[in-house]
């Protein structure tokens, strides 16, 4: 038996007897959702909270400034941030802002894995909201909300991290990073799933994380997942992305391709990816 079966079937037997090492929440994350489930929390409050963290602060105002957000008047405080972005979405910015501190890891090999993953996740993020920006402008329709589509888009590679987390204990498996690709293909949809519902993350989330890579599982409506299959598919990060794109295609969220390849699409994605630099 190969390592990498060995190691396959450590994982899998560690997923079946939950005994896996999931990644908790970042403290900072926690606490803002926390606070933003209060029935008694207040804008103020709530900016108190989040300006216990210097940096989520900084990252709050800086995107309640920034063009997607389309507004021009700058804020500088962080209670006009979650002013303007809103107690409901503070919530789903906050925890998107936060999960980066996830993505550490001491081993040098893992280490650039994960950094080379946060940025691959950037990249499906950024094309997603840009894809649903692009859809709700021409179709006029505004159910859908940038924060859910954000922290839905971020959360698709979460399952990796076990898996990273684990080969870290076993190093000489990274003789043969394609071991890793493959185990993340295979597992990371069920363990994303399982650390959306170990962090209560409502069914959104859990359904994207779990289910966004599985081709046959598609829902007559538009939904969060459709954009977070675009985004994968604009961000080259998926090898059946022209399958996942003409899905979107027969969904009629775009009537051709090629409104993902104008300068227009390219400047909203850019904007998108900057909130996260």
């Amino acid at each position: 038996m190969s390592t990498q079966n060995a190691l396959l079937t450590i994982l899998v037997e560690k997923i079946n007897n939950d005994t896996l090492v999931l990644p908790t929440l970042p403290a900072i994350a926690l606490k803002v959702r926390k606070s933003a489930d209060d029935p008694n929390i207040n804008l103020n409050g709530m900016a108190d909270v989040v300006g216990q963290d210097p940096s989520l602060s900084a990252r709050m105002i800086k995107i309640s400034n920034s063009a997607y957000l389309g507004r021009t008047i700058k804020v500088t405080s962080t209670t006009q941030a979650v002013t303007r972005i809103g107690l409901n979405q503070v919530k789903n910015i906050a925890t998107a802002l936060a999960m980066e501190q996830l993505f550490v890891s001491k081993n040098e090999v893992v280490k650039k894995y994960m950094a080379k993953m946060w940025t691959d996740t950037i990249d499906i993020v950024a094309n997603a909201m840009a894809a649903m920006l692009t859809y709700q402008a021409a179709s006029g329709k505004k159910n859908l909300s940038l924060d859910t589509i954000t922290l839905s888009a971020l959360v698709a590679n979460i399952g990796a991290l076990p898996v990273l987390t684990e080969a870290e204990r076993h190093d000489s498996v990274f003789a043969n990073p394609t071991f890793l690709d493959v185990a993340i293909e295979k597992l990371s949809g069920r363990i994303g799933g399982s650390i959306m519902r170990e962090w209560q993350f409502n069914d959104v989330f859990i359904q994207c994380a779990e289910h966004w890579r599985n081709t046959e599982f598609v829902e007559p409506e538009i939904t969060y997942i459709d954009f977070v299959r675009i985004g994968a598919a604009l961000a080259n990060q998926v090898d059946n992305g022209d399958e996942l794109l003409t899905i979107a295609l027969e969904k009629g969220i775009f009537d051709d391709v090629e409104v993902y390849q104008t300068p227009e699409f390219a400047k909203i994605r850019d904007n998108a990816k900057s909130i996260f630099a």
